[in-house]
């Protein structure tokens, strides 16, 4: 694991602080990894998204009804 040293402005600093004495982390490095983590997520969500649509867009349009289309969706769910 490698080691950083960052500079955090007074408001980013005391938000940290805050979560560490709330008792849901117990270091500056563990609410950091979790942020960035949760920023991870989130692109990967994106990407994803990103993916369906274009995935969407090359498929072209549809003959179905929407409601053929709803069905289809809670059908693929179950």
């Amino acid at each position: 694991m490698s080691r950083s040293s960052i500079t955090f402005t007074t408001p980013n600093e005391n938000w940290i602080k805050t979560q560490i004495d709330s008792q849901e982390f117990s270091s500056k490095s563990e609410v950091i990894n979790d942020l960035i983590r949760s920023a991870r997520a989130k692109e990967n969500q994106y990407d994803y998204v990103r993916a369906m649509l274009i995935e969407g867009e090359r498929s072209g349009l549809s003959e179905r009804t929407p409601e053929q289309i709803m069905e289809s969706v809670i059908n693929r769910k179950s």
